[in-house]
C-alpha cells in the first residue's frame, strides 16, 4: 500500500492532458524520459522508445531537430501503434521548431506535446518564433511544454537583468539574478503563450539546472508564482552514482514538499548502455518516498561477516532482475503486484524477521549455519528449501503467488 506522504507545499492545482496522460492537480507525478537515438531513424527510435514504455516511462520525448527527424515523425507514432505501445510522443524542438512543424503539419499532429526553450527560438524574431509554435499548438490542441534551461538562458533577458542589478545601490549575488532571469524567462514565456490564445491548463513549465542546492531553489521560487504543473529534472546529471545520487537528492527534497508534477532522471548512459535506466532510477525514487509503486521491492541484507557466502547476493540479483523483467506483462495482467514485497536475507540474524514483514521472503544460510532457506508467505512459514536449486524453486513460488493474488484481467497495450 502507498503511505500517505504529507506535502509543505500544494502541487499544481492546474491539469494538463498529454495524449491521455493527466499531469497536474490530483494525478500521481509522471515518469518521463527521453531517447538518445537519432529520430531520422524511425525503427531505432521506435524502438526505444518502445523499450522506454515498456520500463514504465508514461511520456517519452524525442528530439526533432531537422527535416529528416521531422518527416519521420508520424512513422515512428505509426510503428509504435502497430507494436500496441501507446506512450505519448513529446516533440523536443530548438531553434528551427517554428520551420518544421509548419513544414510538416503531420509531425505536428502525431505529436502530444511540444517542448520550447526560449532561449534557443532563434536570436532574431525570438517573440514571432516563439508565437509560431505556439500557434501549431493551438491549432492542433496541444500542450506545451516551456522548458528553460540554464545552459541556453534567454542571454539578452540575462544582460538586461544582470545591467539593472549592477546599477542597484546593493546589488544582489549573481547567483540570484541568474535564478530570477530564468523564472522570469518561463513565466514571461508563459504570459506570452496565453496571449497567443495557448489555453492555461495547456501550459506546462521546467527551468533546469545542474547543482542541486540551485534546482531546489529554482523549483521552491518557481511553485510560489504560478499554478501551472511543473516538471522536475537535474539536467546533465551526470553517469553513474554521482548521477543517481545527486538526482535523487534534488528530487527527494521538492517532491516531499509537494513541488512537482513530472519527472526525468538525466542519466549519462555508459556507451551502449542501457537507456531505461533513468526509467528505473525515476520510479525507484517516487517509490521510496511512498508516493507510487511502479514494481515489487525486493528487500536485501548488504552482508557481513556471518554471509561469507556470494550466493544470497546473485539470489537477491536474480530475482530483481525476473522481477523486472516480468512488470511488462504483470503490470497489465496482475494490477496491485508492483505493491508486492519481497525479502532475500542472507543469515538468521535479521532473516526471518524482515522475510515475515515481506509478502514473500527467504531466508538463505549463512556461514556455519544449517544449509536450509526458509521461505515466508504473508507472515507464516511457508516451506523450507534445500539443495541446488533454491533460487528456481522460489521462483516459481513467486510466480504462483503472483497469480493466485493478483487477478489477471485481460492485457492492454503500453
Amino acid at each position: 500500500m502507498v503511505r500517505s506522504v504529507v506535502f509543505s507545499k500544494r502541487r499544481s492545482t492546474v491539469t494538463a492532458l498529454v495524449g491521455d496522460v493527466g499531469v497536474g492537480s490530483s494525478h500521481p507525478v509522471v515518469v518521463q524520459s527521453m531517447t538518445n537515438t537519432d529520430t531520422a531513424d524511425a525503427s531505432g527510435t521506435a524502438e526505444q522508445v518502445a523499450a522506454l514504455a515498456r520500463a514504465g516511462s508514461q511520456l517519452v520525448r524525442i528530439t526533432v531537430n531537422n527535416d529528416q527527424a521531422a518527416a519521420v515523425v508520424a512513422e515512428i507514432r505509426q510503428r509504435l501503434d502497430d507494436m500496441g505501445v501507446r506512450v505519448p510522443l513529446v516533440g523536443d524542438f530548438h531553434y528551427n521548431g517554428h520551420l518544421l512543424l509548419r513544414k510538416f503539419p503531420e509531425a505536428a499532429r502525431a505529436l502530444a506535446k511540444y517542448r520550447i526553450n526560449p532561449g534557443n527560438v532563434g536570436s532574431r524574431h525570438r517573440d514571432d518564433n516563439f508565437r509560431t509554435i505556439v500557434q501549431v499548438a493551438v491549432d492542433h490542441d496541444k500542450p506545451v511544454r516551456i522548458g528553460v534551461n540554464w545552459g541556453s538562458l534567454d542571454q539578452d533577458l540575462l544582460t538586461t537583468m544582470m545591467d539593472a542589478n549592477a546599477k542597484l545601490a546593493e546589488p544582489v549575488d549573481a547567483r540570484d539574478v541568474y535564478i530570477e532571469a530564468m523564472l522570469e524567462s518561463a513565466l514571461r514565456s508563459a504570459t506570452l503563450a496565453e496571449e497567443t490564445g495557448l489555453a492555461h491548463e495547456k501550459i506546462l513549465i521546467s527551468a533546469k539546472v545542474s547543482l542541486v542546492p540551485d534546482l531546489v531553489d529554482v523549483y521552491r521560487r518557481l511553485a510560489t508564482r504560478c499554478d501551472y504543473p511543473l516538471h522536475l529534472g537535474l539536467t546533465e546529471a551526470g553517469m553513474g552514482n554521482k548521477g543517481v545520487v545527486a538526482s535523487a537528492a534534488a528530487l527527494a527534497i521538492l517532491l516531499t514538499e509537494g513541488i512537482g508534477d513530472t519527472i526525468r532522471v538525466s542519466l549519462t548512459p555508459k556507451p551502449g548502455g542501457d537507456r531505461t535506466e533513468e526509467v528505473y532510477v525515476a520510479q525507484q525514487i517516487l517509490q521510496s518516498l511512498g508516493m507510487r509503486s511502479f514494481a515489487p521491492q525486493v528487500t536485501a541484507c548488504p552482508g557481513c561477516g556471518r554471509t561469507t557466502s556470494t550466493y544470497f547476493q546473485k539470489m537477491a540479483e536474480d530475482i530483481q532482475g525476473y522481477l523486472r523483467e516480468q512488470m511488462p506483462l504483470w503490470r497489465d495482467k496482475h494490477p496491485g503486484v508492483e505493491e508486492m514485497r519481497v525479502a532475500v536475507m542472507g543469515c538468521v540474524v535479521n532473516g526471518p524477521g524482515e522475510s515475515k514483514h515481506a509478502n514473500l521472503g527467504i531466508s538463505l544460510p549463512g556461514t556455519f549455519e544449517e544449509p536450509k532457506a526458509p521461505v515466508y508467505m504473508d507472515g507464516k512459514l511457508l516451506m523450507t528449501l534445500k539443495g541446488e536449486k533454491i533460487v528456481e524453486e522460489f521462483l516459481v513460488i513467486l510466480e504462483d503467488y503472483v497469480v493466485r493474488t493478483y487477478p489477471a484481467r485481460a492485457t492492454a497495450g503500453v
